[in-house]
């Protein structure tokens, strides 16, 4: 999962972009970058890192110019290597730089296809740097010296005719502009927004709507499945749907945990989303667990927070909040290693012992992933004096892997996974366990747009809808995230770094 944005500006973008990025870092914290153009020549800073880690002044001072992207990123495929934090970039034609949130799903045979064709070399195994060849490839058909915007979107009509998966990218091409498009899927989000100034319209492209209005611009709308936007350096504005069949089918992941509580994607507020969540859930609780004593109604913080108030207010019971987070502890469930994840969660959460001792109470959270975190708050809930844990979770039973671009864990190391209500309540501890039904959460999203007909569930359901993973795909995926491979990825790069730093004196 990443967090783009994009701005063509009427004045230099640096501090935009790197604010747009700040407000977006929920969406990735392995790593940042930020690319400009200034007097037709790219300017890149990245590096592994938050946003406040990876610029310094220095940084900034050299990022100038009108135009830039951003990124943030977590690592899909469970590297963590610096040479694969994003933007990217390639010189021909022209100079073009690429920010990309999601996944290919047909990466591998793309990039053979480029060595083969087009005989150009992937220097990375990102499909983001994949992605960007192709496009480059595609505008380098042309043989004008200036593109126009048709030229553009046929390029973008042969990227999407070519890549399968999950994209919504930012591109920019050195003396033309910016060029923003989303796969025909609509799977990963991408919003956009306009500014008017003295100087002139200003534009800005984002994967949440929270980095528009933190950066002072008004919300347009939703760039479309298929569709492709294409903004000249001096401000022309050019749309166009670039894909024959298109379905807006976006992520409902994106609603129960990666976006802000404060975004609007698809015309749906992902607040409100949550709020519905928990009217359905609370409704459920109360048909099924009539006979149980619940005495206090506490979130796991933070995403649940409101999904928890709202199943307090069904249920008619107290809510209190019983754990107090570190917030710079990064996510568990991508964590290399059972027990660095365990001691993670000790180091993210701490217990408020008042709310629990002896009273029966139902922790409620957004999903259970690999079910680490949650067995350990359910034993920690009992260690500061419950009497009963019971636990509730807003999202239906994660029972396969992510293949669009979020990097879950291989399937065998998802505690639902072939396993069954009552083996998962033993397996985390709990004296009741409850899932959200997938029905009732696609019905609580969809409250706030009934227009859409589909969304992308297959984390729950194992209904892939670019239709082209099979197992395998999922087994490939499977050797590349699980924590054996992680590790061995983890201790390959700690010694090739160890090796670096003896022949050049470095760490000493």
């Amino acid at each position: 999962m990443c967090g783009i944005v994009g701005i063509v500006g009427t004045s230099p973008v640096n501090q935009a972009l790197y604010d747009g990025l700040t407000v977006l870092q929920h969406r990735g914290q392995d790593a940042a970058g930020i690319i400009t153009i200034d007097n037709n020549t790219f300017s890149l800073r990245k590096a592994n890192g938050l946003v406040k880690d990876v610029f310094h002044t220095r940084h900034m001072k050299r990022l100038q110019g009108n135009i830039g992207i951003g990124h943030v990123r977590y690592p899909t495929a469970g590297s963590s290597s610096s040479a694969e934090a994003q933007p990217f970039y390639v010189n021909s034609p022209f100079g073009i730089s690429l920010a990309h949130n999601g996944n290919l799903t047909n990466a591998a045979e793309l990039k053979e296809r480029l060595f083969t064709k087009a005989r150009r070399h992937v220097n990375t195994t990102s499909d983001s740097e994949v992605l960007l060849n192709i496009l480059a490839y595609e505008l380098g058909r042309s043989d004008k010296m200036k593109l126009e915007a048709e030229d553009m979107f046929a390029a973008i009509e042969a990227v999407n005719e070519q890549c399968s998966g999950g994209y919504a990218s930012i591109a920019m091409i050195i003396d033309h502009g910016m060029l923003a498009f989303r796969d025909p899927h609509g799977i990963r989000p991408i919003v956009f927004g306009k500014k008017d100034t003295e100087k002139g319209t200003e534009y800005m492209f984002a994967s949440e709507s929270v980095a528009l209005a933190t950066d002072g611009f008004e919300f347009v709308r939703d760039v479309a499945p298929g569709e492709a936007i294409y903004v000249t350096e001096d401000g022309q504005f050019f749309s166009k749907m670039c894909a024959d069949k298109t379905t807006l089918a976006p992520c409902i992941f994106e609603f129960v945990y990666f976006a802000r509580p404060d975004s609007t994607m698809d015309n749906m507020s992902v607040y409100a989303s949550r709020v519905n969540m928990g009217t359905k859930l609370g409704e459920k609780i109360q048909r099924e667990w009539a006979d149980k004593e619940i005495d206090v109604v506490i979130p796991i913080p933070e995403t649940s927070c409101d999904i928890a108030l709202e199943i307090a207010s069904v249920l008619g019971l107290p809510y209190r909040q019983g754990f107090v987070k570190n917030r710079y502890i990064g996510r568990t469930f991508i964590m290399p290693g059972q027990e660095q994840r365990k001691k993670s969660v000790r180091r993210k959460l701490n217990a408020i012992d008042r709310e629990f001792v002896g009273k029966n109470v139902l922790l409620v959270d957004d999903s259970i992933v690999r079910g680490t975190t949650s067995a350990q708050i359910v034993e920690m809930a009992r260690e500061a004096g419950a009497k009963n844990v019971y636990f509730a979770s807003a999202a239906p039973e994660v029972r396969f892997p992510n293949v669009y671009g979020i990097d879950m864990p291989s399937a065998s190391e998802l505690i639902a996974h072939g396993r069954e209500l009552e083996d998962i309540n033993r397996s985390i501890g709990s004296d009741g366990l409850v899932y959200q039904s997938i029905g009732d959460l696609i019905a609580a999203v969809r409250i706030e747009n009934p227009e859409i007909s589909h969304f992308e569930t297959s984390v729950f359901d194992g209904q892939y809808i670019t239709g082209d993973v099979d197992q395998d795909y999922l087994n490939r995926i499977d050797a590349l995230r699980n924590d054996s491979a992680k590790s061995t990825r983890e201790q390959a790069m700690s010694a090739s770094l160890e090796l670096h730093n003896q022949e050049t004196g470095e760490g000493e």
